[in-house]
């Protein structure tokens, strides 16, 4: 009879013997196949972190204990063991997430699926459950080897080892990878810790000898091969330097092996203080597919043959594709250009570029400040550096682009990938804010390209300017069609289509340019004209911007962004300062955080569709709706001269 139907509770995993618990691991990860490979979803982590995840509920008592998973990805076993197994909806609407979510379950504590916090989240809670006499329950973070190259893990590492009187125990689940390989010195002192003859030899020996001794003989095995050295001093070998740092280290545990894991764990517990438990583990355990990708061994997948992991639709040419083709055609033309990224080289398009240059590429690991103030660096000494983040981890560099970026006037570019609505990932992955965010930077420049053919041409304006910052931005998915100008205006601005009146001025930002165009198509069925225009370049606000709003008696502006904040205000505040007074209704995103669902769905619900946007548009021509379009008569080029504005 099988034994995951029967797990409701972490409780339930209480009275299974260690075969049985194999035997339930084995099961696991045949549902996460089967289940995984019809949604899509995260495959590869989490079969990696089956039986750590079991060891974990079997010898801590969640939600008393509370778990952390930086970065969540790896949470789906973490969900079947908590009472979470109809995976038939995951990351759709209505069904699981695909990150920890609190209003799923209370064994689910952190949401965001940022990378490196969680031991800060940890720290923080374990200092409130003692401060509020609740010291006899645990805090456990599970925190990937990637995330050991954030710097948010060693400020909190630093303050751990400072207050170490709290249970606190901190897993590394070392699989050699976040995305694809971990990059950095870090990294390889665990590749040697994990490939090393002399301590797959000696871990073999001393476990025979142990094992033999029964439970008191594998307690002490476990504990001496921990050694009494601090976490850093064990990955630097400087323990002069480091020695203060009183973190208790216990591993390299086989994180597949579960009496091991029980054992090691269990003396975690018992410790009383901050301990960190290494565990090895391999990405994508138990399935052939997944250990044959090379690139990132089903880290992510869509839907896929579960017997072959061969995908079930063939994806078309992805934004991703038209920037990474664009990005070598570039490098080829000036060598000044280098690329940059924080360990996502292949999901941000940069693999191709790093093949053809190898010494031009930088991959910093987790760790986007780094990143963006390097950046500015490599601009001082006379490169233009291509910093390639998804958007929504463009959040986490902020000040190093205004403070070290901006005021320092390096010539960097910035590419934003996956910006707007993303889906099912949920509200820590949708990049709807880097809009509002960046466009505060004094002397930036936004691009948000509609088709492939402009994001090509915005790379190569962009690495052309070497006094500011740059920024392009593009969604996620198939790339869209060309979509042609009938006209190019004399600062860059395009125009898409112009109606027989100028009764209404389209601002569709990026791909939102193919949605102004069906709107208009809309609104000339009632007899309303339309002029849609695609800036291309949307912030700064170009003059041309500025003069067609004065002759036209309604502005509508559509963006993939929040509208607090965003483009569509820009525009409104410009006009303003220039004494134009035609109406502007700012279209995009609400300022809220969006769950999971596809991007249709998020985009319906923000009423970003052209019915609807159409039907608004009617209602403001007549009247009947704020903000309400001027008369026809009142319309009119604005007084002062275009170089004079702004």
């Amino acid at each position: 009879m099988p034994i995951l139907p029967s797990i409701s509770g972490p409780r339930d995993l209480d009275g299974l013997s260690t075969d049985q618990l194999t035997e339930l691991a084995g099961e696991i990860r045949e549902f996460l196949v089967e289940n995984v490979s019809r949604t899509g979803g995260h495959l590869g982590p989490n079969l990696g972190v089956v039986e750590l995840t079991i060891a974990l509920h079997r010898v801590f008592s969640s939600p008393d204990d509370p778990f952390i998973f930086d970065t969540g990805h790896q949470s789906y076993v973490h969900k079947l063991l908590t009472g979470r197994q109809d995976f038939s909806g995951l990351r759709v609407r209505g069904g699981l997430a695909g990150y920890p979510q609190r209003s799923e379950s209370p064994h689910d504590v952190v949401e965001s699926s940022h990378a490196s916090s969680s031991l800060s989240w940890a720290d923080g809670i374990s200092r409130a459950l003692t401060a509020t006499g609740r010291a006899d329950r645990h805090v456990v973070a599970v925190v990937g080897d990637g995330a050991l190259t954030g710097g948010m893990t060693w400020e909190a590492l630093n303050n751990i080892s400072d207050d170490n009187d709290r249970n606190l125990v901190i897993v590394v689940n070392d699989n050699g990878r976040s995305y694809a390989p971990t990059i950095g010195g870090m990294s390889r002192y665990l590749n040697r810790v994990r490939t090393a003859a002399a301590y797959k030899d000696l871990h073999r020996k001393s476990d025979r000898l142990f094992r033999a001794l029964g439970p008191v003989g594998r307690a002490v095995f476990r504990g001496v091969r921990g050694g009494t050295h601090g976490f850093l001093s064990r990955f630097t070998n400087n323990e002069a330097l480091y020695s203060n740092l009183d973190i208790k280290y216990l591993g390299p545990v086989d994180g597949h092996d579960l009496p091991a894991l029980l054992e090691t764990l269990e003396l975690a517990k018992s410790y009383g203080a901050p301990v960190i438990v290494h565990a090895i583990t391999e990405k994508g355990r138990g399935y052939q597919p997944a250990r044959d990708d090379e690139a990132d061994q089903f880290h992510a997948v869509n839907r896929i043959d579960p017997t072959t992991g061969e995908p079930l639709s063939s994806s078309g040419r992805g934004w991703t594709d038209v920037f990474s083709e664009a990005l070598v055609a570039v490098g080829e033309r000036d060598p000044k250009v280098i690329a940059m990224t924080a360990a996502m080289l292949r999901p941000t398009g940069l693999a191709p570029f790093a093949e053809r240059f190898p010494d031009r590429v930088y991959d910093v690991g987790i760790a986007e400040q780094h990143a963006v103030a390097s950046a500015a660096g490599l601009a001082f000494g006379g490169l233009h550096p291509v910093v390639a983040l998804y958007a929504t981890f463009m959040n986490r560099a902020f000040d190093q682009v205004l403070m070290d970026v901006a005021l320092h006037r390096a010539g960097v570019t910035f590419v934003l990938d996956r910006a707007g609505v993303t889906g099912p990932d949920g509200p820590s992955h949708h990049g709807m804010w880097d809009l509002a965010m960046l466009q505060i930077v004094p002397h930036i420049r936004i691009a948000a390209p509609r088709d492939g053919t402009r994001l090509a041409e915005a790379l190569d304006e962009a690495v052309l300017i070497d006094d500011a910052p740059t920024v392009i931005r593009f969604p996620k998915g198939e790339v869209a069609h060309d979509l042609p100008a009938i006209e190019r205006l004399d600062d860059g601005v395009d125009v898409l289509a112009r109606g027989e009146t100028e009764d209404v001025l389209i601002v569709g930002i990026g791909p939102f340019a193919a949605l102004g165009m069906e709107v208009a198509r809309r609104l000339r069925a009632q007899g309303i004209g339309a002029t849609v225009i695609d800036p291309r370049w949307a912030i700064p606000v170009q003059p041309s911007v500025v003069e067609l709003a004065a002759h036209h008696r309604l502005v509508i502006t559509l963006e993939d962004g929040i509208r607090v904040g965003g483009i569509g205000t820009r525009v409104r505040q410009v006009l303003r300062e220039a004494g134009i007074d035609t109406a502007v209704d700012e279209l995009g995103l609400p300022d809220e955080f969006i769950d999971h669902a596809s991007r249709d769905q998020v985009l319906a619900d923000a009423g970003l569709t052209a019915s609807k946007i159409a039907q608004d548009v009617v209602a403001q021509v007549l009247g009947t709706r704020i903000p309400v379009a001027r008369n026809a008569g009142e319309t009119g080029a604005i007084d002062l001269p275009l170089h004079e504005r702004h």
